[in-house]
């Protein structure tokens, strides 16, 4: 088995990547639905975790909410990470030990390397955008201010370390037609090599 993450940082286009993964016909395993489920089955701990702060709508966590006081205190994200990374890591371990029999399971991980779970893998993919043109698509995509959207890239680690952590690397300034033809490229370079 060989387990390759598909990593980087917001609004680099790992989506569009895991989408054209799909269409040749790879299952990715996406950790940011696992966060999401890990909020709504974990609320009543992080909403403890949080005590006083105001992360919560009838009694549920509201992402609004807690993603503005994650990404404008360091601490609190490290709290919110600290409750959630470990959830995701066992998660991901379940499922690698229950799947050995497949060849190659490709996992959507953006904060691999913040979450300190490259060991879980063999390979690592890195889709690189400029600054600029992330800064663009999050305000365009999610209709944040410049400051809100400089809040979330700034709270990543910097992509150019990540850069030299990774394996492979996917770059994704140009056209989706281009960034398709690299994911192409690895399928039947790589991939069918395996």
């Amino acid at each position: 088995m060989i387990k390759i993450a598909i990593a980087g940082n917001i609004a680099s286009g790992k989506s569009a990547v895991e989408g054209f993964f799909k269409a040749k016909g790879y299952d990715v395993i996406d950790t940011d639905k696992i966060g999401h489920e890990i909020l709504n089955s974990s609320s009543d701990e992080i909403i403890k975790a949080f005590e006083g702060v105001d992360i919560s709508t009838n009694g549920k966590i509201d992402r609004q909410k807690l993603g503005a006081v994650v990404f404008s205190s360091y601490p609190e994200r490290k709290k919110l990470e600290n409750i959630v990374h470990p959830l995701i890591r066992q998660r991901l371990e379940d499922y690698f030990a229950a799947h050995t029999d497949e060849k190659v399971i490709l996992v959507a991980i953006p904060l691999i390397f913040e979450a300190k779970m490259e060991d879980l893998f063999d390979k690592i993919i890195f889709v690189f955008a400029d600054d600029e043109t992330r800064l663009e698509r999050l305000m365009a995509r999610n209709n944040f201010t410049k400051e809100d959207a400089m809040k979330r890239i700034n709270s990543q680690m910097s992509q150019f370390m990540k850069l030299e952590e990774s394996d492979y690397v996917f770059h994704n300034n140009g056209t989706l037609e281009n960034l398709q033809n690299q994911v192409n490229d690895f399928c039947n370079k790589i991939l069918e090599a395996l």
